[in-house]
């Protein structure tokens, strides 16, 4: 990734924090960056909703857990990294595809790959970490 314009950060302890935090956060986020255009700031903003959801799902091993969101936002991409502090996931995200239309779950991962240009996730001594890359439309 090029040299960091701008960064942000924001740590959220689920519960009593949600999802909601993330969508308050991007809003200050877009509100410091406005040369990042509307389609990527949605495809963005579903990225991170959505993995943050599934660490609170999933990740908090039925409690809770405390993650840790970092978004750089550079002169040709965003890079957003999630951490935090619930079980490892066995899971590998490039191996993600849409379910059937009837399921009522398993998207989450298949939609972020669809709207970024890189999804990874590592388990960092007893830490998850998901790192997301999407390169910056010009309008």
């Amino acid at each position: 990734m090029s040299t960091a314009v701008g960064g942000h950060s924001l740590d959220l302890a689920c519960p009593p924090d949600d999802v909601t935090a993330v969508h308050t956060f991007l809003a200050s986020v877009w509100n410091a960056e406005p040369s990042v255009t509307p389609e990527d700031r949605m495809a963005l903003e579903l990225a991170l909703v959505e993995l943050t959801s599934n660490v609170i799902e999933h990740a908090s091993g039925g409690g809770g857990v405390s993650c840790s969101v970092r978004l750089d936002v550079g002169d040709d991409a965003v890079e957003v990294n999630l951490t935090d502090d619930g079980v490892a996931v066995p899971i590998d995200p490039s191996a993600a595809r849409l379910p059937d239309a009837l399921a009522e779950s398993g998207r989450g991962l298949a939609l972020v790959q669809m709207v970024v240009d890189d999804l990874r996730y590592e388990r960092i001594a007893d830490r998850n970490r998901w790192t997301v890359r999407r390169g910056l439309t010009r309008g």
